[in-house]
């Protein structure tokens, strides 16, 4: 029993700090659970995202439900972004699943994720003048065009998703911002939660099938991190905005640069 709870409860307590920055922030784990198990843990990257995917939709379809409910979700674009990722991330699997646990494949992910965490970290940091010039390249009352641009959209980020688990909420949302800037952001956020349910699922499945899921990992990481979302949310009310991202910027750059350097 004892060394159940020392295996189980540092990972709990890894979801629950997580789930409060989730929370705080509203930038996804998997930019930080990853890492983490990864870096801290010592887990095999395959077996890191593979887990951390199943870990996303489920957190994510409690997120997708509130947004629902406050009809803060556009399902249009949700299936055209669905379109291209769920087979994008179903190809990836295929192409990587013999390979899933070689040296190769692990140092692949690792340089997938690290690049991932820089590109998440730039699009914080210049989110305000990506969202400046969301308006000069709007496709938007041009559908066929738009639609076009949102699938292949998701083709890139089932691609990433599933080589990385990287959530793509930081790179997604900004992507998204430029291609429909009339829509209001709490709209974005909510579309774009809503897509990463059955994009977390299938890639999460994928790497199951594979054997690349821990889980009893994942059991004791939703067992700490739904508490932490719930506390995140809660105090994300009264902490500086500015502050925080500067934070989660400079950390995502840290972690991203060891990971590409390892």
């Amino acid at each position: 029993m004892r060394a159940l709870e020392f295996i189980v409860l540092p990972y709990a307590l890894s979801g629950f700090g997580v789930g409060f920055v989730v929370g705080l922030t509203g930038v996804g784990g998997g930019s930080l659970m990853t890492p983490l198990l990864v870096l801290f843990f010592g887990f095999h990257p395959a077996t890191a995202v593979g887990t951390d995917l199943l870990y996303a939709s489920v957190t994510k379809t409690c997120g997708t439900v509130v947004h629902h409910i406050g009809q803060t979700v556009e399902w249009r674009v949700v299936g055209w972004l669905g379109a291209g990722s769920l087979p994008a991330s179903l190809l990836t699997l295929l192409l990587i699943s013999g390979q899933l646990h070689s040296s190769a494949v692990a140092s692949l992910i690792s340089y997938v994720l690290g690049y991932a965490l820089l590109l998440s970290a730039l699009s914080l940091l210049l989110r305000r003048r990506i969202l400046a010039l969301a308006h000069v390249f709007s496709l938007h009352r041009r559908p066929r065009r738009e639609a076009a641009a949102t699938v292949v959209l998701g083709v890139l980020l089932g691609a990433l998703v599933s080589l990385s688990s990287v959530d793509a909420g930081a790179i997604g949302v900004t992507m998204l911002v430029l291609l429909y800037p009339h829509l209001p952001i709490a709209r974005i956020v909510g579309t774009d939660i809503a897509h990463a349910v059955p994009l977390t699922l299938v890639a999460g499945l994928g790497h199951l099938a594979v054997g690349t899921v821990d889980l009893s990992l994942l059991a004791s990481l939703l067992i700490g991190s739904l508490p932490g979302i719930a506390l995140g949310s809660v105090i994300a009310s009264r902490a500086p905005e500015r502050a925080l991202r500067l934070l989660l910027v400079a950390v995502l750059t840290l972690v991203g640069i060891r990971l590409v350097a390892t």
